[in-house]
């Protein structure tokens, strides 16, 4: 059954060229309602503001978060052969890559009605590929509609002034009718799945910060050369930097899906994310609620996570690291995960496929948790000196006012879209 409308505006979205996306892509911040008071560009909007339509909602959180059938892992690592790789965290594919299929992200967002979370990280494939290699639009957005969580009413509690938005976006930023949608990355399971990776490469940690090895590493001579090591800063930064483009190419497809929409909106990172987390210290301005930690050894303080909507893998949401350790690898051997036998996939022979991945036997595990727990007992925290949740890019969309580019720009500041939007997507609504 159809779950979109036939509409010219749908049909012109579906057909609109990539390469008109990308060369077309601009941050347009001016939307019907707005106003700038003053300066160069001081203009007061003649149009009502429009919020986003349920479709167009949908659509956008689709592009920056939704579920594209069954990712095709990794084949091969000579150290490990015949086995496949068994880096991933996830069995299906998304809008965005994510290093070596961690896929440890969650797409929230919010508008005039409430905050959301769309629960895509672990799930199963929306439906397989057409035998031509295309998905099905249709199946594909209303995937997203059935995995949508309220988490809480009314817009997100992050106000548009300093210093909770930077200057220059306190005049557009969360305003009402606007859609702005956030991914956050669970930092703590992203750096636990390289100590992972490390370890499956031959690599443990090592203390650049105390100038030490990790005590009791000797132990685990019998599976790894405790001589080859990695940092812990620059495996953290390592790790920092892998869930940014994770992030960022969440926010830049949904970018590209506004031109083929013809909405205004643009990408940027000009708001305090602690604050958005839940951490701005003033109850006033909750954010996302996530809980968080403060020590004096720390530069900001720790969010950890939000019970039972996105929890990081890390006390206090799990009673130590070991348990966490336990609970990544259910994520990754476990029904539904990528290396579980009945798990289905996108090949002719998907168990057989499944099962050539080796799981991590105690002896890795106990390895694994060893190095987290020494983070966690040293550092006070996990991971021990970026943040256990993080977020950095945000993605605005709203019904541009075109007047507005009319009046400063000269011909071709928006898209053929953006000029025959409200016809084909809103031709009852009045201007």
């Amino acid at each position: 059954m159809k779950t979109v409308p036939e509409n010219h505006g749908f049909k012109e979205m579906a057909a609109f060229p990539l390469l008109e996306a990308l060369l077309g892509r601009r941050s347009r911040r001016f939307f019907m309602g707005a106003e700038i008071p003053d300066g160069v560009f001081a203009y007061a909007s003649k149009r009502s503001p429009l919020p986003l339509s349920e479709l167009e909602k949908m659509l956008v959180v689709s592009a920056c978060g939704g579920n594209t059938a069954w990712n095709n892992l990794i084949y091969r690592a000579k150290r490990y052969a015949p086995h496949i790789s068994n880096y991933a965290g996830s069995a299906g594919g998304r809008t965005f890559p994510s290093a070596a299929g961690f896929h440890t992200s969650q797409t929230f967002f919010t508008d005039d009605d409430g905050v959301y979370m769309l629960d895509m990280r672990d799930a199963p494939s929306f439906g397989p590929m057409l035998q031509d290699g295309s998905l099905n639009l249709d199946a594909f957005v209303d995937n997203v509609r059935k995995r949508v969580r309220r988490i809480s009413q009314g817009r997100l509690k992050v106000p548009s002034e300093v210093p909770y938005t930077e200057a220059h976006n306190t005049w557009v930023f969360n305003k009402p009718s606007t859609l702005v949608v956030f991914p956050v990355g669970d930092l703590a399971q992203h750096v636990l799945l390289n100590i992972c990776y490390m370890l499956q490469n031959g690599l443990v940690l090592h203390d650049d910060i105390n100038g030490r090895p990790i005590p009791g590493i000797e132990r685990f001579g019998d599976i790894v050369d405790v001589k080859s090591t990695w940092p812990i800063t620059f495996m953290e930064q390592w790790s920092l930097s892998e869930i940014t483009v994770e992030l960022a190419t969440s926010c830049y497809a949904g970018t590209l899906m506004l031109q083929a929409m013809g909405l205004g909106g643009w990408m940027f990172n000009g708001v305090d994310a602690f604050s958005v987390l839940g951490a701005s210290g003033n109850p006033e301005v909750p954010g996302l609620g996530f809980r968080y930690d403060a020590d004096e050894r720390w530069p900001y303080p720790n969010p950890t996570g939000l019970e039972g909507v996105m929890e990081g893998y890390c006390p206090p949401h799990y009673p130590d690291m070991r348990s966490a350790v336990e609970a990544l690898c259910e994520r990754k051997f476990g029904p539904g995960g990528p290396y579980h036998p009945e798990t289905p996939g996108p090949w002719k022979d998907s168990r057989r496929v499944r099962s050539a991945a080796q799981a991590h036997d105690e002896r890795f595990r106990e390895c694994v948790a060893h190095q987290a727990q020494y983070l966690f007992d040293t550092f006070g925290k996990f991971p021990a000196t970026v943040p256990s949740m993080f977020m950095i890019m945000y993605l605005q969309a709203h019904h541009l006012d075109p007047d507005f580019y009319d009046a400063f720009y000269e011909p071709g500041s928006y898209l053929r879209t953006h000029a025959t939007h409200m016809a084909n997507w809103h031709p009852d609504a009045k201007e």
